[in-house]
């Protein structure tokens, strides 16, 4: 019980992006959800993201002009959900570890 557990936990810290976690215990379906979720909020936050090539190099000078795009907020705040869900089961694996005998 131990070894699975610590199991779990290191796929969880390691894989965590990409769903390893769920890929062992068997819930392929989460795992490829997991995956296309990260995928979006990642790509979502450097598609919103202000930075981006020689516009945003130029545009440091011009600091006072410069407006974010008020969309940043969405993935953000998907990814601080994802994050929040990701410790709760840490937590969770570090509670079971401990229990087993």
């Amino acid at each position: 019980e131990e070894k699975k557990a610590l199991t779990r936990l290191a796929l969880l810290g390691l894989g965590w992006g990409i769903g390893l976690d769920r890929f062992y215990e068997g819930r392929t379906k989460d795992g490829i959800l997991s995956i296309i979720g990260w995928g979006i909020i990642f790509t979502s936050i450097m598609y919103f993201s202000p930075c981006s090539g020689y516009d945003y190099a130029e545009g440091v000078k011009k600091y006072s002009e410069f407006s974010p795009n008020p969309l940043i907020i969405i993935p953000f705040g998907l990814g601080i959900y994802g994050a929040t869900l990701i410790i709760r089961k840490a937590f969770r694996l570090l509670r079971s570890f401990e229990s087993a005998e």
